[in-house]
C-alpha cells in the first residue's frame, strides 16, 4: 500500500532529526578532541548549526497530524538565499575595496595577519563568488525551476538543507581565511572539511534540482533548466577532482593534494577556468534567458540559438584551461588545445549574447523607462565584452604581455562585476517583489541610481586596469641600448599607485551601490508603500500551482 503525504513527511522529519543529530555529535568530538584552535571554532560552528536545525525539524514533527498536498510553490529557502545574496554580496564588495585600497597603501594591513592581504584577498574571491553569486544561482535557479516545471521543489527539508548548509560552508571557509586555514588553490582554497561539506550541500543540491525535474508537469524542460543543471553537474565534477586531498587526521586543517607539479597545476587550472566557465558563465547565462524575457515579456529571440547556445558552450569551455599555462612546463600541445578551444568560443558565446539583446525587440522602450531591464542588459553587454576579451588574451602573443599584470584583473572584473554582479541584481530585483507578494520594488528611482553608481564604478576600476596591466607588460619588457632591463620592478609598483586609487575609488562605488540595493529591498519586503509605483512596470509572477486532491 503506497505510504500517505503524511506517513511520507514524518519518515523525512525523523531522518533528517536522526542526521542533524549525528553531525552534532561529530561537532562536538572535533571540538573537544582537536588542539588546533581554529579546528575547535569550526567544529564548534557545525555543532550548533546542527543543533538548530535539528531543533527547527523537531519544532515541526506531529505524526499524527494528517498533513495534506501542499498547493504551492517552495519559496521559504529561496528567500533566504535571496537575503544571503544581498548580505554575502555587501560584505565580498567591501573587503574587495579594502584590499584594493591595501594595495595604494600598504600601511593599511596595520601589520595585523588576519587583516593582511594575503587573508584578505581569498576571502573577497570567495564572497563575491560562491557567497553572492552562489546564493544568486541557488535563488534564481530554484525558483525558476519549479516555475517552468509547474511542480514543487522536491523533498520536505532537502531545500533547506541546501540554502542553510550552504552559508554554514561559507562561514567556515570565510573564518578559515582569516585564521590562515588555506589550500593555496585559487577559488578552491577551503580545507578538505569545508570541501567534505560543500560536497554533502551539492549533492543534495543536484538531487533536489533533479527531483523537481522529474517531477514537472510540463513536458518540455525550458532551456533555462539546461544551463542550471549543467552548472551543478559540471560544478560538483570540478569540485570533487581538484579537491582530491588526504587530511592529516580527522581533527586536524591540514591536508595534502594528492596531485604535484605540473599535473596539480593543471588540474587547477582545468578547475580554475571552469568555475569561471560554468559556475559564472553557465548558471547565470540561465539567469538571463528567465528573467530578460520575463521582465520585458517578450520571448526568447531564438530558442533554436539558445539551444546551440547551450551545446557548443558546454563542449567547448571545458577544453579551455590549459591557456592559463601558456610559458610553463605544460607541454606545448596542451597550451595550444587550451587556446585553441578558447579562441572558437567566441562564437557561443557572441551566440548567447546577441540571442539575449535581440529579445528586447519590439520592447527596446524598456531600457528608459526600466531601470531593471538596463541592469539585465548591460550585464549581457559586459558578457558580450568579457567573452570576446578571454579568447584574445588567451593567444599566446598577447598572452605575453597581458599575464600576470593588472589587465587580467581588470579582464576578471569586467565579467565578474559587469557580467555576474549587475544580472545578479537585476535578478534580485525581480524576484523580491515576487517573492514576498509585493505590487512592486519600494523605489525605482533608487534602481536608477544604483544603475549609474555601480556602472561607473565598474567603468573606473575596469579601465584603470586595463592602463595599469598594459603599462605593467610593456615596462617589464622593455630594454635599454645596452640589452639590460630599463625598470625594476618596484619602479613598474611605483607607477600603478594612481591606477591603484582610482580602482580602490570604483571599488567604493559598487559598495555604495550594494548599499543602496540593500535598503531599497528591506523597504520592499518590509511591505512599505512604493513611493513610484505608478512608473513601474506590471510584470506579474508566474502562475500560482495547482496540484491534484491529496490522497
Amino acid at each position: 500500500m503506497k505510504p500517505t503525504t503524511a506517513e511520507r513527511e514524518a519518515l523525512g522529519d525523523a531522518l533528517a532529526a536522526l542526521s542533524a543529530a549525528l553531525v552534532a555529535v561529530l561537532g562536538l568530538y572535533i571540538t573537544f578532541a582537536t588542539r588546533e584552535p581554529a579546528m575547535a571554532l569550526h567544529g564548534a560552528l557545525l555543532a550548533v548549526a546542527a543543533i538548530i536545525g535539528g531543533g527547527a525539524v523537531f519544532s515541526f514533527m506531529n505524526p499524527t497530524e494528517d498533513r495534506p498536498e501542499r498547493a504551492d510553490y517552495v519559496d521559504g529557502p529561496i528567500k533566504v538565499a535571496t537575503i544571503a545574496a544581498i548580505i554575502w554580496g555587501i560584505a565580498g564588495f567591501l573587503v574587495g575595496d579594502i584590499i584594493a585600497w591595501q594595495l595604494a597603501f600598504p600601511a593599511l594591513n596595520f601589520d595585523l595577519p588576519w587583516f593582511s592581504f594575503g587573508r584578505l584577498r581569498p576571502l573577497h574571491t570567495s564572497a563575491v563568488i560562491f557567497a553572492f553569486g552562489g546564493n544568486v544561482l541557488l535563488a534564481t535557479s530554484l525558483f525558476v525551476v519549479q516555475r517552468t516545471c509547474h511542480a514543487r521543489l522536491a523533498g520536505r527539508w532537502s531545500p533547506w538543507f541546501v540554502v542553510w548548509g550552504y552559508q554554514l560552508f561559507i562561514a567556515i571557509a570565510g573564518t578559515g581565511y582569516l585564521l590562515g586555514i588555506t589550500q593555496g588553490k585559487e577559488y578552491a582554497e577551503p580545507e578538505w572539511y569545508a570541501d567534505l561539506l560543500l560536497t554533502v550541500v551539492w549533492v543534495t543540491y543536484l538531487l533536489v534540482f533533479l527531483g523537481t525535474l522529474a517531477r514537472r508537469k510540463e513536458p518540455h524542460i525550458y532551456v533555462a533548466n539546461w544551463f542550471f543543471l549543467a552548472f551543478i553537474v559540471t560544478v560538483a565534477l570540478l569540485h570533487l577532482v581538484n579537491n582530491a586531498s588526504i587530511p592529516v587526521s580527522i581533527t586536524s586543517t591540514k591536508s595534502y593534494i594528492v596531485y604535484a607539479g605540473v599535473q596539480d597545476a593543471m588540474t587547477q587550472w582545468w578547475y580554475g577556468h571552469n568555475a569561471v566557465g560554468f559556475f559564472l558563465t553557465a548558471g547565470f547565462l540561465g539567469i538571463m534567458y528567465y528573467f530578460i524575457p520575463k521582465r520585458v515579456e517578450r520571448p526568447v529571440y531564438s530558442y533554436r540559438l539558445s539551444i546551440v547556445h547551450f551545446w557548443t558552450l558546454i563542449f567547448l569551455y571545458i577544453w579551455a584551461g590549459p591557456h592559463h599555462l601558456h610559458y610553463t612546463a605544460l607541454p606545448d600541445w596542451a597550451q595550444t588545445l587550451g587556446m585553441t578551444f578558447s579562441i572558437i568560443l567566441w562564437m557561443p558565446s557572441w551566440g548567447g549574447m546577441i540571442n539575449g539583446l535581440m529579445t528586447l525587440a519590439g520592447a527596446w522602450d524598456k531600457l528608459r523607462t526600466d531601470p531593471v531591464v538596463r541592469l539585465l542588459v548591460v550585464s549581457v553587454a559586459f558578457y558580450g565584452m568579457s567573452t570576446f576579451e578571454g579568447p584574445l588574451m588567451s593567444i599566446k602573443a598577447v598572452n605575453s604581455l597581458s599575464h600576470y599584470t593588472d589587465w587580467t584583473i581588470g579582464h576578471v572584473h569586467s565579467g565578474a562585476l559587469g557580467w555576474v554582479a549587475m544580472v545578479s541584481f537585476g535578478a534580485i530585483y525581480c524576484l523580491v517583489p515576487w517573492l514576498w507578494n509585493r505590487k512592486g520594488l519600494y523605489s525605482l528611482k533608487l534602481v536608477e541610481w544604483h544603475f549609474w553608481i555601480s556602472t561607473i564604478g565598474i567603468l573606473l576600476y575596469i579601465t584603470a586596469m586595463w592602463v595599469s596591466g598594459i603599462t605593467q607588460g610593456l615596462m617589464w619588457r622593455s630594454y635599454d641600448k645596452l640589452g639590460f632591463l630599463q625598470y625594476s620592478f618596484i619602479e613598474t609598483v611605483e607607477a600603478m599607485k594612481p591606477y591603484y586609487v582610482i580602482r580602490a575609488i570604483g571599488g567604493l562605488l559598487l559598495v555604495i551601490g550594494g548599499l543602496v540595493m540593500a535598503y531599497n529591498i528591506w523597504r520592499t519586503i518590509r511591505g512599505d508603500e512604493a513611493v513610484d509605483l505608478a512608473d513601474q512596470p506590471r510584470v506579474a509572477a508566474a502562475p500560482g500551482l495547482r496540484l491534484q486532491p491529496a490522497e
